[in-house]
C-alpha cells in the first residue's frame, strides 16, 4: 500500500545536470522542491569525459550563469584544468573548456542542492506519474511513496530502460553500473508520451601509471584562465593546473578494429538505439573515415586524487579483450592497465516535438521533461534545458506565464526551439553551426544577453544586477569616449603603428576608426590614451569586440528586427490545420503535430515550405477579422 510522503509545488525527478539546474533555480524562485533521485551519491555526475564547456556548449554553461544557474560556479571551484579554445578565429566561436576533478564536481553541487532553502533532496526510484484529467499531479515511487505537486519535471539522462552493451555482452544498466529506471518509461507510454530509442557510449579509464608520456604530446591550461561564472573573480587553482596529453590511434590500431568488426555490435545488429553522429565511436570513425591514417586521442585526468584517466576519442563497444589490445595499440599506452571498460548504453528518450517551447508536454499538462530524455547528448545541454524547464515549472506552479528564450537571445533557445520545431532523429548536440546569430551569441556577453532576465525573475541578486549594470555603462562610456578621442599622426602615433605592422596615419582620426585596424588591439590605444575610469580585463574585452565587429553586429541586429516581426505574428491555440485550403498534406499534418506558438517557429518546421506560410498567413487575417466581428457584434 502506498502513502503520502509529502506535497511540494515543484519534484525533480533525476540529479544529473538537468535535475540539479531545474531543483536550483525552482527553489530559488520561492517554489518548495523535491530532488527525487535513484542514487543520492551520484548527483551531478560525469559518466562519460570529465569535462565542461567547449564550442557552443561554453556558451551555454555562461548562458546558465547569467541566469543565475549554477553549472558555471561549479566548474570554477572544481576545474583542474581552463583553457579558451579557438583564439586563432573570430569571438563568435571562441569557447572556454575545462577539465573537471569530477569526483568534486559532485561533490560541491551536492553541498550546494543541501544548502538550498526550499529545497529536499531524497534517494527513491520514481515509477509512476500520478495524472488526473490530464494533469500531472506527483509521482509514486518503488516503495509506495506518493509526492504531490503543482508541476512535476522529469530529467532521467540515460537511465530508463538502460542497458549495457560490450561486445556479447548484454545488460539491463543505466550508466556506470548503476540501477535502470524501467517502470517509469512504461507509465509516460500510458499517459500517451511517444518514445524513442537512443544509444550514447563512453571509453575506458586507464591508470595513470601505466602511460607513458613520453611518448605522448603536453596539452597544458592556460597561463591566465578565464572563468565561466560572471561572479567567480579568482580561482585558487589557476596556479595549479595538470595537463592532458595528446597521442595517436597508429594502423596496428585500425587494423586490430578492422578484424573484429564482426564482435562489434555496431555492425553485428545488437545495438538498436541511434548513436551521437557528433560523438562516434572509435569502430565507427575506422570504417568512416577508412582513408584517415590516425585519429587524435586525448588522456585526460579525472581529478586530482585519483590514478584514473579518461581515454578521450576512443568511445567504444567492442569487446573487453579488444578494447585492452586496441588501447595498447597506440603510441603511449603499450604497457596501459585498463581500470574501467568503455561501453554503449541504450535508453528510451522522449520524442521532443511533444512539447512546448517552455519544455511542458503537450499530453500532459504541468509535466515538464529536460536533458537526455529530450534527445539531447552532453552534460550543457542538458544544464541548459534544465535551468529552463525549473523556471517554468515555477512559474506554471505560481500561476505565471512561462520564459521563453528565443534564437537571437541565446544557445539555449536555439537548442530549445530546434528539439521542439524540428525534433531529432539522433541525439543533438549544439554547434556554433546551429545559430543563424552566433555573432550576437558570443561567450562573452552572455551576461549583457541574460542577466536582465535574470534578475527580472528573481534569479539574479540585486547586488549582481548592479555590479552588471555598471559594467555595461562603463564599457558605453569608454566607446562614447573613444569615438570622441583624436590620434593626431605625431610620433608617438607613428611609433606605435610601425611597432604593430599597420600604415601610418596621414591625418587625425577618431579611437573607434582606430582600432577596426586587425593589427590593433585595445591595449594600443590604451597605450596612448588610457581610460579615465577603472575598466576590469573582461570590460576592455568587450569595448574591443563591440567596436571590432559592429558592422557585422548591427547586420545580425536587423535580420533579427525583421524575422522578430514573423515571431509576433502569433497562431491561435484552437487553429484547425485541416480546414485551411491549399496548404500540402505534408505541412498540414506537420503544422498539426507541432502547434507552432508563431508563423516564425512554424516557418521553421521542416516541410513546411514560404507556400504554405504564406497560406497560413492568409488564413489568420481572415480569422482574426472574423474574431474581431464576433467580438463587436
Amino acid at each position: 500500500m502506498g502513502y503520502l510522503a509529502g506535497e511540494y509545488d515543484v519534484i525533480v525527478i533525476g540529479a544529473g545536470h538537468a535535475g540539479c539546474e531545474a531543483a536550483l533555480v525552482a527553489a530559488r524562485m520561492g517554489s518548495e522542491t523535491l530532488l527525487l533521485t535513484i542514487n543520492l551519491d551520484m548527483v551531478a555526475f560525469m559518466p562519460c569525459n570529465p569535462s565542461v564547456g567547449g564550442p557552443a556548449k561554453g556558451h551555454v554553461v555562461r548562458e546558465i550563469d547569467a541566469l543565475g544557474g549554477e553549472m558555471g560556479r561549479n566548474i570554477d571551484k572544481t576545474f583542474i584544468q581552463m583553457r579558451m579554445l579557438n583564439t586563432g578565429k573570430g569571438p563568435a566561436v571562441h569557447a572556454l573548456r575545462a577539465q573537471a576533478d569530477k569526483f568534486l564536481y559532485q561533490h560541491k553541487m551536492k553541498e550546494t542542492i543541501e544548502k538550498q532553502d526550499h529545497l529536499t533532496m531524497r534517494q527513491g526510484m520514481a515509477e509512476e506519474l500520478i495524472v488526473e484529467d490530464g494533469v500531472c499531479r506527483g509521482v509514486i515511487t518503488k516503495t509506495g511513496a506518493e509526492y504531490r505537486a503543482k508541476t512535476v519535471v522529469l530529467t532521467t539522462g540515460t537511465y530508463l530502460r538502460g542497458k549495457v552493451i560490450m561486445g556479447e555482452l548484454m545488460y539491463e544498466s543505466g550508466p556506470n553500473n548503476q540501477q535502470p529506471s524501467v517502470k517509469l518509461s512504461e507509465s509516460l507510454r500510458q499517459v500517451g508520451l511517444q518514445l524513442v530509442r537512443f544509444k550514447t557510449g563512453t571509453p575506458p579509464r586507464v591508470h595513470q601509471d601505466t602511460i607513458d608520456f613520453s611518448k605522448t604530446e603536453i596539452q597544458p591550461g592556460d597561463d591566465k584562465p578565464k572563468y565561466f561564472s560572471y561572479e567567480t573573480e579568482y580561482a585558487e587553482q589557476a596556479n595549479d593546473q595538470l595537463p592532458c596529453w595528446l597521442t595517436y590511434t597508429s594502423e596496428e590500431t585500425h587494423q586490430i578494429i578492422n578484424d573484429n568488426l564482426h564482435r562489434a555490435p555496431m555492425f553485428s545488429g545488437a545495438i538498436e538505439g541511434t548513436g551521437p553522429r557528433y560523438c562516434p565511436s572509435i569502430e565507427d570513425k575506422i570504417v568512416r573515415f577508412a582513408d584517415k591514417p590516425k585519429h587524435q586521442i586525448f588522456l585526460e585526468p579525472e581529478g586530482r586524487n585519483t590514478k584514473e584517466y579518461y581515454v578521450q576519442g576512443l568511445s567504444t563497444s567492442m569487446p573487453e579483450d579488444v578494447q585492452l589490445q586496441i588501447l595498447r595499440s597506440i603510441p603511449g599506452l603499450e604497457k596501459v592497465e585498463m581500470m574501467r571498460t568503455g561501453y554503449a548504453i541504450e535508453y528510451d528518450a522522449v520524442v521532443p516535438t511533444q512539447l512546448w517551447p517552455s519544455l511542458e508536454t503537450k499530453v500532459v499538462s504541468h509535466l515538464f521533461t529536460a536533458g537526455q530524455i529530450n534527445g539531447t547528448s552532453g552534460y550543457e545541454e542538458a544544464a541548459g534545458q534544465g535551468i529552463m524547464a525549473g523556471i517554468n515549472a515555477a512559474r506554471k506552479a505560481q500561476g505565471l506565464e512561462p520564459v521563453i528564450i528565443d534564437r537571437s537571445q541565446g544557445y539555449i533557445g536555439v537548442m530549445i526551439d530546434d528539439l521542439v520545431t524540428k525534433g531529432t532523429n539522433e541525439p543533438y548536440r549544439l554547434l556554433t553551426s546551429r545559430a543563424e546569430y552566433r555573432l550576437l551569441l558570443r561567450h562573452d556577453n552572455a551576461d549583457l544577453r541574460l542577466t536582465p532576465l535574470g534578475h527580472e525573475i528573481g534569479l539574479i541578486s540585486d547586488d549582481r544586477h548592479a555590479r552588471f549594470l555598471d559594467k555595461k555603462s562603463r564599457v558605453e562610456a569608454e566607446i562614447a569616449r573613444l569615438k570622441e578621442t583624436r590620434f593626431k599622426p605625431d610620433e608617438a602615433v607613428q611609433a606605435m603603428l610601425a611597432e604593430s605592422g599597420t600604415a601610418p596615419l596621414q591625418n587625425s582620426v577618431d579611437g573607434v576608426t582606430l582600432l577596426r585596424r586587425p593589427e590593433l588591439t585595445y591595449a594600443h590605444l590604451e597605450r596612448l590614451s588610457p581610460s579615465p575610469v577603472d575598466l576590469t580585463e573582461d570590460m576592455k574585452e568587450q569595448v574591443e569586440i563591440q567596436i571590432k565587429y559592429t558592422g557585422y553586429i548591427e547586420k545580425q541586429l536587423q535580420q533579427v528586427e525583421r524575422l522578430g516581426k514573423m515571431e509576433k505574428k502569433k497562431i491561435p491555440d484552437d487553429i484547425d490545420y485541416s480546414i485551411i485550403h491549399g496548404l500540402a498534406t505534408e505541412a498540414r499534418q506537420k503544422l498539426d503535430k507541432i502547434r507552432p506558438l508563431s508563423i516564425g517557429q512554424a516557418s521553421r518546421i521542416s516541410g513546411v515550405t514560404p507556400a504554405d506560410l504564406s497560406i497560413l498567413l492568409v488564413h489568420l487575417e481572415s480569422y482574426s477579422r472574423v474574431g474581431a466581428a464576433r467580438n463587436s457584434g
